[in-house]
This record gives C-alpha cells, structure tokens and sequence, in this order.
C-alpha cells in the first residue's frame, strides 16, 4: 500500500487547526445562522470557536479522553457543530446518529462505536436513549439540547446542553491553554470522526474518517466550488451523512460560507426562499421535487402565465441542446432575454435559487431532462460522484462541462481506475481509514495497493468523465442472459411528478416489471382535478384513474428503453412510505432485498406463467 501523501491547507494537516486559524481570521464574520421563532440569529465564527471549545473542554471535565467516541443524536442545528468541532479539538471521535433512527438502531451504533456520550436533541430522542441505556454500560453521560416538555425531569446521568456549555465557559477561563494544546497534538492520521452507512445490505458499518482525508477534501474545495466568503447556503440534509457533514462543517472552512438551519424539517423549502444560497448540493429527488413544485404552481397559474412560461422554455430548448453538445452559443435574442427575464426570473426566486452560483446532485442517477430544465432555467445542476468511503466527493462535473449520464471527472490528486467486472476503482487521500473494529470488511474494500472498491460498476470516456452505470450487486440478468442496470431505468420513472420512487423486478425472470411509490401531492392533486374518490393513501393508490395514469407515464419511458430494459408491468405500493419504515435507509433509498421479501407475492402476480 501507497504511503499517506502529506496534504496541507493553509498550512495546516488537521482540521482542527484549521478551524482555529479561519476562527481567528474571520473572528467577526458571519459563521452560522439558525432561525429562532421565525427570526434568524447569528453567530459569528469567534462565537462558534468558543462554544466549540467549551464544549469540548466540558467533555474532557467529564473523563473522556482520546480516540473516545461521542455520539449526537439531532437534526441539524449550530448545537450539532460545536459537538463536531469540539471533540476534534480534544481528539474526541465525533459520530452522528439518523434523527430517523429507532431505539433499536441506535442501540447497535452505541454498542458497536462504544460511545461514552450521547447528545440528544429533544424529549423524543431522549426517550429512546432512556430506553436502550441499560444495554450500553459505556454510556457514561447524555446531553439534551432542547428543554421543551422536560420541565421537572431529573436524572443525574442526563443533563442539559446550555448547562453543559455554561459550565465548559467557565472551564475555559482555567483551561484555554489545554485546549489549544489539544489542538496542536491533532495529527494528520488521527481519527476524526465515524460516519455509519445507511445499511441498505446488512446492519450499518462506522467508516473511519481521518483528519488528512478532510484536510485533503478542504484542498480542492475551490476546484469545483464557485463560492466567496461571505456566501451562504442552507443546511438540511442529515448532518451524519458524509455529503451534509463536508457541506456544513468543512466546506465552510475551506470557503468562508455561512451556514443556514432552518427552523425544522418541515420549513426547508421556505427557508430556502427567504435565504437564497449560493450554494446547493442536494440528491436527485430534492431537485425533482423543487421541479415538481412549479409544476404544480403552473397547474394553477393563469393562462398567460402559463403561455409565457411554455412558450419561453420552449425558445430556450435549442439553446440547452447546444450547451449540452459543448457548442458555441449566440448571444440570445431581445425577445428570449426579455421572456426569460419576465418567467424563468419569477422561477429562480419562487424555488430560492436566484443567487445560487453552485449546484451539485449526487447519490442517485439523474434524470437527463431534469438537467435540461435546470439549464433551461438558467441553473447550471453539476453531477458529481462520491460515497462515504472516499469522504465526499471523488468526482465532479466542471463549470461549464456537463455531460448527460456522466458524474465528472476526477479530483486533483486521486486515481481512477476501472477493476473486474466495470468496477470503479479510487485511490488518494480521500480514500478512508476502513470500517471501525471491523477488519475483515477493511480488507474488502481496500485491496493492498490503497485502491477502494467502490461496487459501483461504471466506465471512463476519453475526456476522463466518470459514468457510474449502477451497483454491481444490483444488475439484473434476465432469465435470457441480460444483464440490466435499473438505476437508470428508474431515474427515468422519477422524474415522472407522479413517482417518487420505482423498483425494477427482473433478476432470472423473463421480462422486467416495477413497483411503484406514487407521489402522494401530485397524485391526489389530479385526483382533485378529475373527481376521482378516495378515502385514504391506500384507496388513492387502488383507483382504476390513478393505475392508469401511472400507466401512462411508463408507456411514456418504454419508446426510449431497448426492448429487454422495457417494462411489461406493474404494481403501486399501497403503504405510503417514510424513513422510520424497514423498507426504507435514513438517506430514503430503497432496500431492494427487503422490498423483494416484503412484497414478493405482489411481485410474483406480475408473472403469472
């Protein structure tokens, strides 16, 4: 195996020594925003240093030592941060629990980490805590950030977060020398922090991030990022998922943003509105669904409105092709400039994307008219390659370089190869440390060379662009010998607003068939509009109208399959699905083996013979 690269930013190998010197540079800028009763408070980057810094100077009070693990268990808020940096500071390993999550589950992530602290954001995520805490010796403290419906409650293993910060204020007043002590052992092979896999094939694995990996990834930030200090984007996504977590803790370091949370789940795409970042990097659906909005805003809109809107994506649709053939582009006429200008603006700003200078997509095959619209609208929407085990990004699309169905081109300093079986093959610093505890599964993945099996099968073109075709695990080979990758076929069914997500059949059968998720908002908008009756989700998915247009729109993807990946028929799931369902990863994939075991009499009736 290759020699770790020494990789440095500003001069510095962690993280953490980073974050003290931006802390130090910008002490009076803007860092983190989070919106406090319908009004957005700030914190500026000196204010995060020393909350950061209490509150891991309060853990290290508590007897926690090095190479320990803490856990946090909310969504995303400033409090999420300061654990994060905190502990790094303090050679603590942070590690970040779904919201989603049940008991159960995170019973298995605090067993398996052999986490000594746990961070809870509020009586409902104390409450599962509470009820698995006996099966976690090791758990020494836990941590609630919010107080509402706990007046009264008392337990002296359990306290409060701003008693627990007031007390690492204090404690700072003594120690600060400790703390910047702390700082300064940090080393580049050091642990940072653990980021457990959704489990979508057996139960979640810690991979084990280290701090050059991070500091190599905050290297190249400006390589595929359009961003300014000073610019802002919107922190929604989990923060335990590697992607979030680079977008809202480390990209910042690298760039200068400022952090948005919105005021909870329920408020993103308000928020995103009234923020309107700069940067967005967000998967497939989260754009599918911004789309789906307008669509059902111009379902509404009055008629000329909607002619203009038509008419202008219309006289903008050759122009996209053009972009997308790499070919030179004329200036565009006074009559589109003023169309544009007159629709497409009142689009950006309706979604929030007026301002936004960088817009990623990853995780998920994308729809290739998806990528039209954006670009139809004005919006440049990058694809971009990456997993958990490569620290975020590997791959990224250039300004100004995007190639339908192809995720980019390597980062500065990695090595790309494809391996046996099309498999995508990734080298460098980004790589990460393995799986915590689990060798065997390390050995898997990085062969001893250096060189991470992704079990993406894919290809590279002669420009170097990376095309991930599907998980080898998930092609299908029919019971003719074809093999079929159903990423692709259900990106198509996606961007349908009907389908929220789709699940193609057909390993060792004759034909290929679907399970579908109907998007529950649009399908019971055309229900609204044609008079179809329903009681519930149930009934709604069971409507001869509702089966037929579902229909309709696969008749629509068929014409551009090849006749093997055509799909012959298909079922709707009846059970409106969320991320606490089995079926489901806290991330909203699909777990193909368990919705094969679940629904497998609903799969068989599609193959009668």
């Amino acid at each position: 195996m290759n020699a770790p690269t020494a990789i440095s930013f500003l001069g510095e190998d962690t993280p953490a020594k980073v974050f003290r010197q931006r802390c130090r540079t910008w002490a009076d800028q803007p860092a983190l925003r989070y919106k406090q009763r319908g009004l957005w408070q700030s914190t500026t980057w000196a204010e995060y240093f020393a909350r950061a810094r209490a509150t891991g100077l309060a853990m290290q009070a508590l007897g926690l030592e090095r190479g320990q693990v803490v856990c946090v268990l909310a969504e995303n808020r400033p409090e999420w941060l300061y654990v994060d940096m905190g502990a790094q500071c303090m050679g603590l390993v942070g590690n970040g629990v779904y919201p989603t999550s049940s008991a159960g589950q995170l019973q298995h992530i605090l067993m398996d980490s052999g986490s000594r602290m746990l961070f809870v954001e509020n009586q409902e995520q104390l409450d599962k805590a509470l009820e698995i805490r006996a099966q976690c010796p090791q758990l020494q403290r836990i941590v609630v950030m919010d107080r509402e419906g706990l007046r009264g409650f008392a337990d002296p293993d359990v306290e409060f977060f701003d008693e627990f910060l007031a007390r690492g204020m204090a404690l700072a007043d003594t120690r600060q020398a400790l703390f910047e002590a702390s700082i300064d052992s940090t080393q580049a092979e050091d642990l940072a922090f653990l980021v457990y896999t959704s489990g979508t094939t057996g139960a979640p694995k810690g991979a084990m991030t280290l701090n050059r990996n991070l500091v190599f990834q905050l290297s190249l930030a400006t390589d595929y990022l359009d961003i300014q200090p000073g610019d802002k984007s919107v922190s929604f996504l989990p923060l335990c998922h590697i992607a979030e977590r680079m977008s809202s803790v480390y990209n910042p370091l690298a760039l200068g943003l400022v952090v948005h949370f919105p005021e909870n789940s329920g408020t993103v795409f308000n928020d995103m509105r009234e923020v309107a970042p700069h940067l967005v990097f967000a998967p497939p659906r989260f754009w599918e669904k911004m789309y789906s909005q307008i669509d059902l805003f111009m379902r509404d809109a009055i008629a000329p409105a909607r002619w203009a809107y038509q008419t202008t994506r219309a006289m903008g649709a050759a122009r996209v092709e053009a972009q997308l053939q790499g070919q030179a582009i004329s200036p565009p006429s006074l009559l589109l400039r003023a169309m544009q200008w007159l629709t497409l603006r009142n689009v950006r700003i309706f979604l929030g994307l007026q301002n936004v200078k960088s817009a990623l997509t990853g995780a998920a095959p994308v729809p290739p008219d998806l990528i039209r619209w954006y670009l139809g609208c004005g919006i440049e929407l990058r694809e971009a390659f990456g997993m958990t085990e490569t620290t975020g990004f590997c791959t990224a699309t250039p300004k100004g370089g995007i190639r339908l169905g192809w995720a980019g081109v390597k980062a500065a300093g990695t090595e790309l190869r494809i391996g046996k079986d099309n498999e995508v093959l990734v080298r460098g610093p980004n790589v990460f440390g393995g799986y915590w505890n689990l060798p065997d599964k390390t050995r898997e993945s990085l062969d001893e060379e250096g060189w991470l099996h992704t079990g993406d099968c894919g290809e590279i073109n002669a420009e170097g662009y990376l095309a991930i075709r599907d998980r080898i695990k998930d092609i299908l080979i029919t019971s003719g010998g074809k093999n079929i990758t159903p990423s692709h076929i259900e990106s198509l069914l996606k961007f349908s607003p009907y389908i929220t997500d789709a699940v193609i059949i057909g390993d060792g059968r004759k034909y290929l068939t679907c399970l579908v998720m109907i998007d529950q908002e649009h399908v019971a908008r055309y229900a609204q509009e044609h008079q179809v009756p329903y009681t519930d989700f149930g009934s709604l998915t069971r409507a001869p109208e509702v089966v037929a247009l579902i229909h309709s729109e696969i008749e629509r993807i068929n014409p551009q399959l090849a006749r093997v990946e055509q799909i012959k028929s298909f079922k709707i799931i009846s059970e409106l699905l969320t991320a606490e369902d089995e079926e489901l990863t806290p991330t909203m994939k699909l777990k193909r083996k368990v919705i094969a075991s679940k629904y497998a009499a609903l799969i068989d009736s599609m193959y009668p013979n």
